[in-house]
């Protein structure tokens, strides 16, 4: 009977002794959810000043010095071809005949009529010293020379027209025509381009119109020659400002003498100035980009620890992975530059010893 009761009294002690564990874990997990969360880990740096280069950074497209499609003004055969794709020509080069075989028969019947009329009037001019014929068939036979050398200048201008000519020095494209094929008036028998010099087209806002002058050099870097830096002087300022974009269009020359650079080409533009302009600078990882203007989250001291509010600011240029801060901060401010994502205003957190993986980089090179 005592054995039974042992037995009985254990069991229940287990039984109860596991409902209070359970119980007494359940409670520690609670006050654990209540506990208030670890402050998110940020990344810290200030805003330096800086002195920067007063130079402008633009956008814009190559042009060539030179660059036209050839083509015929007048309808015909292509009987004869002088050039091959991808040729250097020089200006007045023959690249392309029509047949003019009728043309040139023509000719021979108007030259024949003008030795005729040719004829005719010197006999009347003698003849007219003497008074044996009029003053009207005078003026008439040197009416009709007058009309043949013109008949015979027109057509030596047709057969002209019909031996097609580089308009100037270039590189000619691919050839679009084949020998007998009809050409139809303004064809497109091949492209031809001057590549050297070479021109760039580009805007700058109307802000920075005392930036800029006649002459001023500029460097361009292509996507083609990473690395690569071409230099060139501003030779054409626009007195227009268009009046959508507020924007001033400018044209630059660059010699191009190793022929790297294609008509069409996409380039960044940086004009070069020997003005020095302090700056507050921030790495571009700081900054926070959105349709309703660019943001950081300051860090701010508080008894408790270190909080984050967001700041509207206005940037500037951009430069070797830093972005220029034109309004909003001041040096010396410390500001978030990585972890950005996971903070609201208000919010606690704990700054990184190691600055950001991008200032880290720098820091190496330095």
């Amino acid at each position: 009977m005592i054995k039974r009761l042992t037995i009985i009294l254990i069991f229940s002690l287990v039984i109860f002794g596991g409902l209070f564990g359970f119980k007494f874990y359940q409670m520690q997990q609670a006050m654990q959810q209540l506990q208030p969360p670890r402050p998110a880990m940020v990344a810290a740096t200030e805003v330096q000043p800086a002195e920067w280069g007063a130079s402008l950074t633009a956008v814009g497209s190559l042009v060539a010095g030179s660059g036209v499609t050839v083509s015929n003004e007048i309808a015909g055969i292509v009987k004869t071809i002088h050039f091959d794709s991808g040729q250097q020509v020089n200006k007045g080069e023959l690249l392309l005949e029509l047949d003019m075989e009728t043309e040139q028969a023509e000719l021979k019947g108007l030259l024949a009529e003008r030795k005729l009329a040719q004829i005719q009037f010197e006999r009347s001019k003698k003849l007219l010293n003497k008074d044996f014929v009029s003053q009207s068939d005078y003026d008439q036979n040197l009416a009709l020379l007058d009309q043949n050398n013109a008949s015979v200048q027109t057509k030596k201008a047709t057969i002209e027209k019909k031996m097609i000519r580089a308009p100037f020095s270039g590189e000619l494209g691919i050839r679009n025509v084949d020998l007998g094929q009809y050409l139809m008036p303004g064809a497109d028998i091949v492209t031809l381009q001057q590549r050297a010099p070479i021109f760039i087209d580009f805007q700058i806002p109307e802000r920075h119109l005392s930036q800029v002058k006649l002459e001023q050099q500029v460097q361009l870097s292509v996507q083609a020659y990473p690395g690569k830096v071409f230099n060139g002087k501003i030779t054409t300022i626009s007195p227009l400002i268009e009046r959508n974009s507020r924007s001033l269009q400018i044209r630059a020359t660059l010699l191009n003498t190793e022929r790297l650079l294609y008509p069409g080409m996409f380039a960044e533009v940086q004009l070069v100035s020997d003005q020095v302009r302090q700056v507050l600078t921030l790495p571009d990882t700081a900054i926070a980009y959105n349709p309703y203007g660019n943001f950081v989250f300051i860090i701010e001291s508080t008894e408790q620890g270190f909080t984050v509010n967001s700041r509207q600011v206005n940037t500037g240029m951009t430069r070797t992975g830093r972005v220029e801060i034109t309004s909003g901060l001041k040096a010396g401010d410390r500001v978030v530059s990585a972890g950005q994502v996971k903070l609201r205003n208000g919010m606690s957190v704990t700054i990184d010893k190691q600055p950001a993986p991008g200032e880290r980089s720098e820091a190496l090179k330095q």
